[in-house]
């Protein structure tokens, strides 16, 4: 199967454009194949717990029953350390919602590892 790269910078100004990333990032994942996620701007946001139980898109399961399903399907979620930082995220909120810190070298590094890389 393959390496798929997914990023994204919709957060709670687009609750549906957020959710997509998840439910298509688990798609992939329970179908097989090796996803990551790199989050960025305002998707960053996702890592609050309060953020994800009050986001409900159109259509779609809410943000946070797709981040805990998204995660139990083993993908790897990154949060870019500027725009977290810029948004008051911390590395504890990051490991809270099961993610990890990223930056322009795990970017690279994520990017180097794929075979395919989808933008959301």
């Amino acid at each position: 199967m393959s390496k798929i790269f997914m990023k994204s910078s919709w957060g709670s100004d687009d609750p549906t454009r957020a959710a997509m990333v998840l439910g298509h990032s688990h798609a992939l994942a329970s179908a097989g194949h090796k996803v990551r996620i790199f989050l960025l701007g305002e998707a960053v946001c996702l890592a609050r717990e309060v953020v994800r139980e009050n986001l409900k898109p159109v259509g779609w399961p809410s943000v946070a029953e797709q981040w805990k399903n998204t995660l139990a399907e083993g993908v790897r979620i990154e949060f870019c350390g500027a725009c977290s930082r810029a948004r008051g995220i911390t590395e504890d909120d990051m490991a809270k919602a099961g993610g990890q810190p990223g930056n322009p070298d795990t970017f690279v590094e994520d990017t180097e590892w794929s075979d395919k890389i989808i933008a959301e």
